[in-house]
């Protein structure tokens, strides 16, 4: 069973007493080094797969194809064990996620981001002393491990440790931070790219450090206060709660999170529960957001970034300091949603962002669909006009499609069916970037510049469900979802029998 996602702030969550503390502060940077460690190993495959010596060694017939006069620039990189190497992560990531849903019930949140470093850290040796592909597989896999392990406990871990009114701005700084990893990863490929023969190693190496940051950190941390409390442990649960509040008075928020804890247990089969039709809006919004992140492109862009740049013409260098670029727009746009989310609202910005993104692709789809051939050189003019482009999509991605993913999926199911669907969101999502990183060099191959085509058709069927489909969740208190938000939207209140007939967005 999946971990008790449980919020105490259920129609008065603002008015418990709570400070900012150094204490929760701290959690939250040690916790959000998952997102680090993801969000690096996002940005150093592409870059990696990019690399001569890493492909001589492994893709040897890639490296050939990479360099012959005559071959299709959009063909250069689809090999499927190429691609594998980069999507199987995910793959492992579904299963684990799973897995960490079980140890984060049954013995903490804090002792499942351990497990995660552990698992990422056998990946990051595996991978590092790689000598054949089976070996370098093995190691994407212990990584997924990992990755699964992270994911599932690192946003709960910070939900739960925050105080309510800067869960939102909390909750963010676990993207921030993959948007820092994939940064730090680009920049780390195109100083390790000069290296000959071994600079490949060194990038897959160093994917080892926020792990044992994220390891070591979570030594000095505090257990949630839910965590304790639902595994039987009420007296360190209200310790750690006083500890995380700053206050001696939380009595309220403490007796709030009991009586959530005892309802959630009382529910014996939340995935059953899923099935009830009251359950289908939050499970359909919930998961095809999932799908539609995946689909508006960002994945490819972050995956094979140096790939992408290096087919438009760019060299070696000109493409890895490309994706240093993207992935430095990609950090800073991250800022918006922080700032922003609480103060703009949720479907605001999704929906600028689909019509930011939609302009974005379509142009650049135009542009290499009549300069970019198959085997002629794009003039460097509008090779960096595609490159500007792509970071206009990437900023646009950033304050919305990509944090707001998870910040939706995790506050807009009921209490009874939070823990279900919140798995089955992270799962959807695993599933398709699985789905998307093992297709996307054999779609390039074969749909060329179409693939912007492609991707911007997604994007104005998702910005169309963020218009009509989508209510609206900010300031709504977690657990009043059902009566303020699905009883009310024009189209979804018809699953509830007792709902409000007046139709209302």
């Amino acid at each position: 069973m999946a971990p008790v996602i449980v919020t105490a702030d259920g129609g008065g969550g603002s008015d418990f007493p709570a400070k900012l503390t150094t204490q929760v502060i701290f959690c939250t940077l040690i916790a959000a080094f998952g997102g680090l460690m993801f969000g690096y190993d996002i940005g150093i495959s592409g870059g990696v797969t990019s690399m001569d010596d890493f492909l001589i060694k492994f893709f040897p017939h890639v490296y050939h194809k990479k360099h012959m006069v005559k071959e299709n620039n959009y063909c250069k990189f689809d090999d499927q064990m190429l691609q594998l190497f980069t999507s199987s992560l995910y793959l492992a990531a579904v299963v684990c996620s799973w897995a960490a849903s079980v140890c984060c019930k049954k013995f903490g949140r804090k002792r499942t981001m351990q497990m995660a470093a552990l698992f990422f850290l056998g990946g990051v040796i595996l991978n590092a002393a790689a000598i054949d592909i089976y070996m370098l597989i093995a190691g994407r896999l212990l990584l997924g491990a990992g990755v699964g392990f992270g994911n599932q406990a690192v946003p709960l871990f910070i939900s739960e440790i925050a105080p309510a009114k800067y869960r939102g701005g909390l909750n963010i700084c676990f993207q921030l931070l993959v948007t820092v990893g994939i940064l730090f990863a680009n920049i780390v490929n195109f100083f390790t790219s000069k290296i000959p023969s071994h600079g490949w190693r060194y990038s897959l190496g160093i994917a080892g450090v926020p792990a044992v940051i994220l390891g070591l950190g979570s030594l000095l941390i505090v257990e949630t206060p839910t965590s304790l409390i639902e595994r039987g442990k009420t007296e360190e649960g209200l310790k750690s709660l006083r500890k995380t509040r700053g206050v001696e008075d939380v009595q309220k928020e403490f007796n709030e999170i009991v009586r959530a804890t005892e309802i959630a247990k009382s529910v014996k089969h939340p995935f059953r529960n899923l099935m009830k039709k009251s359950s289908w809006p939050p499970v359909f919004c919930g998961t095809i957001f999932q799908v539609f992140q995946q689909f508006t492109g960002i994945n490819v862009i972050m995956f094979y970034a140096p790939v992408l740049f290096q087919t438009m013409g760019l060299g070696a260098d000109a493409a890895l300091l490309s994706a240093v670029v993207t992935g430095s727009v990609n950090t800073l746009s991250t800022l918006v949603a922080v700032f922003g989310v609480d103060k703009f609202g949720r479907r605001k910005l999704l929906i600028q962002a689909a019509v930011q993104m939609f302009i974005a692709q379509v142009i650049s789809g135009i542009i290499l669909s009549k300069y970019l051939k198959a085997t002629n050189m794009i003039p460097k003019t509008y090779a960096y006009v595609v490159l500007f482009l792509i970071c206009v999509f990437v900023m646009a991605f950033a304050w919305s499609w990509g944090p707001l993913g998870w910040l939706i999926a995790s506050e807009i199911f009921p209490l009874e069916t939070r823990t279900a669907g919140f798995f089955a969101a992270v799962s959807t999502n695993m599933i398709f970037t699985f789905i998307i990183a093992q297709a996307f060099l054999t779609m390039l191959c074969h749909m060329r510049a179409g693939i912007f085509f492609f991707f911007a058709a997604w994007i104005l069927v998702m910005g169309s469900f963020a218009v009509f489909l989508l209510p609206e969740t900010k300031g709504i208190p977690i657990d009043e979802m059902n009566d303020r938000v699905w009883k009310k939207h024009w189209f979804w209140n018809r699953f509830f029998d007792d709902a409000n007939t007046q139709s209302k967005c």
